[in-house]
């Protein structure tokens, strides 16, 4: 995960040039001498040379303008990491903390999902087991009031929103909620008591006839406990097939992935191995034969599948356990390793590289002549997206997996079954709806009127049955009020009713169904059904080549 950070005045660009250097020539000093260079005693990794500390005391002391030392120390920081990989860098004790919830699986607040509408906080759902949920909050009600302030109408934003309703576990808030169906005269008060909230991880896990489909966003350290639960719920239910949905997924801990893969292999397969200079081989192997090690299996991931992703395709791929279909993921295979540096933040440094159980390596190419942020437009003008052919794949990096079959390291993981990108036009007038939030506020004034309708009709995948025949959600309406040209009107509004499908999905049943909704025009997932029926053949081994005969030569 990157973090911007502000821009550096010009003026401080010779002064942090030369604390760069000098704490450079410090840190190469230390390692040609096979010095340690960070002191092990304590709680935190600290410097332990006076380099640094002397240049910054006499800047302190002597410099023409006041300067703000802690910012020129970081701007040293990243000027060094930025010599070594992409990934290496250094985070302020802030951002530490800003990218911590997610990876934990939780934060500290009520418990809902709101949406802003008209300046005004809308609950789109609480959620379920939260502290909302058990204070009576209801799907629909206006939060008006927090602690005796009126806040609607008070220029809100996302973020004053957040600060309002997040705090400490344990602190209460008191909020003042308008009810649909009753005047502004009878508001609803209600007290809350804040508490720990999960993020969840496996954000999808629903059954599509026989097979059982998960989409897993994130590796968080508990997201194997979620995973495993989903699992067994999805063959309970009756699937008896798997599609793990990975596309997106940025990656996470190592330590969550590991047992997940777990799950599908047998007691003492290889998932994936690490290796660096420093840092001796290292390897993660099954503890026990997988539960689900015999059913049939298909992972499904794209160019925004990362890290874990990558390790969990990689070791699917290279034991035959199942197949990869997509496109060719993101090529992040270097192991950061986090030291901490006082109370002043942390120094995440990439320690080794990630190898797949055939040997490959998962990480892009890197360093001079080769521009990292802009690798995806390259796929983009080699056509990778679009057809297989392009796919990028070096002869000399071949790799073979369990059964013989060929696969290839040097950047990411490329599909058993490739599905190209779907660049289906996106009319104006769609564009125009969806950066104005309307379709999303569409859907929850739709879910206020019809919740008790949607409900009646049995479940998303009956509601989904009533779109199909003809069901009006209101997609012509919206595009009638965006006023742009006709050009394109039939896609826009099929791209307008599937988000609206999606949206109302998830208002009334849930996020899970909100994403089983759009399964339905999915080509990705239709590739996904559709390999079940071919698995065993494309699992097979390749037939070896020919030999090769010399031809007759007549004397």
């Amino acid at each position: 995960m990157s973090t911007e950070r502000p821009p550096v005045s010009r003026a401080w660009l010779p002064l942090a040039l030369g604390v760069a250097l000098m704490l450079g020539a410090y840190l190469g000093r230390g390692l040609n001498r096979e010095q340690a260079i960070w002191s092990l005693q304590g709680p935190a990794y600290v410097p332990t040379g006076q380099v640094l500390s002397s240049v910054l005391d006499r800047i302190d002391r002597m410099y023409v303008d006041p300067v703000d030392r802690s910012r020129l120390t970081e701007v040293a920081i990243d000027a060094i990491l930025d010599e070594l990989d992409p990934h290496s860098d250094w985070f302020s004790s802030a951002e530490l903390a800003a990218m911590a919830e997610p990876m934990e699986g939780n934060f500290e607040g009520i418990g809902v999902e709101f949406l802003l509408q008209n300046d005004t906080i809308m609950v789109v759902t609480p959620i379920p087991g939260g502290p909302s949920e058990e204070a009576g909050v209801l799907a629909g009600d206006r939060i008006v009031e927090v602690d005796d302030s009126v806040i609607a109408g008070s220029g809100l934003t996302n973020s004053k929103v957040m600060k309002l309703l997040k705090g400490p576990a344990g602190t209460s808030v008191r909020l003042g909620l308008l009810r649909p169906g009753k005047a502004e005269s009878d508001s609803v008060a209600v007290s809350i008591r804040r508490g720990r909230i999960p993020i969840h991880s496996v954000v999808s896990a629903e059954v599509v006839g026989d097979i059982g489909y998960l989409k897993v966003i994130r590796f968080a350290r508990n997201t194997h406990e979620e995973f495993e639960q989903a699992l067994f719920a999805l063959r309970d239910a009756g699937a008896k097939r798997f599609v793990l949905d990975l596309r997106g997924n940025g990656g996470g801990y190592l330590h969550a992935a590991v047992p997940m893969v777990e799950h599908f292999l047998e007691k003492g397969d290889l998932v994936v191995y690490t290796e660096g200079t420093a840092q001796p081989r290292r390897e993660y192997v099954t503890d026990r034969p997988g539960a689900f090690r015999s059913e049939p299996l298909v992972i499904m991931v794209d160019e925004g599948s990362a890290s874990a992703s990558e390790i969990f395709a990689g070791a699917i791929q290279d034991h035959d356990r199942g197949v990869v279909v997509g496109r060719r993921t993101f090529g992040k295979g270097l192991v950061q390793e986090e030291f901490p540096v006082a109370d002043r933040g942390a120094l995440r440094l990439t320690v080794a590289r990630y190898y797949t159980p055939s040997g490959r390596s998962i990480q892009r190419p890197y360093g001079n002549g080769v521009d990292y942020e802009e690798e995806w437009r390259e796929r983009e003008e080699r056509g990778e997206y679009l057809e297989e052919d392009s796919v990028f794949q070096v002869d000399s990096l071949a790799f073979l997996t369990r059964s013989g079959r060929t696969v290839f390291g040097g950047g990411g993981i490329a599909p058993d079954v490739f599905v190209p990108l779907d660049t289906g036009s996106y009319p104006s007038s769609f564009r125009e709806l969806v950066y104005a939030g309307r379709i999303r506020e569409h859907a929850f004034q739709l879910t206020e009127e019809k919740r008790t309708e949607f409900i009646d009709m049995g479940g998303v995948v009956a509601f989904l049955d009533q779109v199909e025949n003809g069901y009006d959600l209101g997609a012509s309406m919206l595009i009638d009020e965006t006023y742009l040209p006709e050009e394109g009107r039939a896609r826009a509004e099929d791209l307008t009713r599937r988000r609206i499908v999606e949206r109302v999905a998830h208002n009334v049943w849930g996020e899970s169904a909100g994403h089983r909704s759009a399964l339905d025009w999915d080509n990705e997932w239709r590739a996904a059904q559709g390999v079940f029926e071919e698995i065993t053949t494309l699992l097979a081994p390749e037939p070896p080549a020919p030999p090769v005969t010399e031809p007759e030569q007549n004397d």
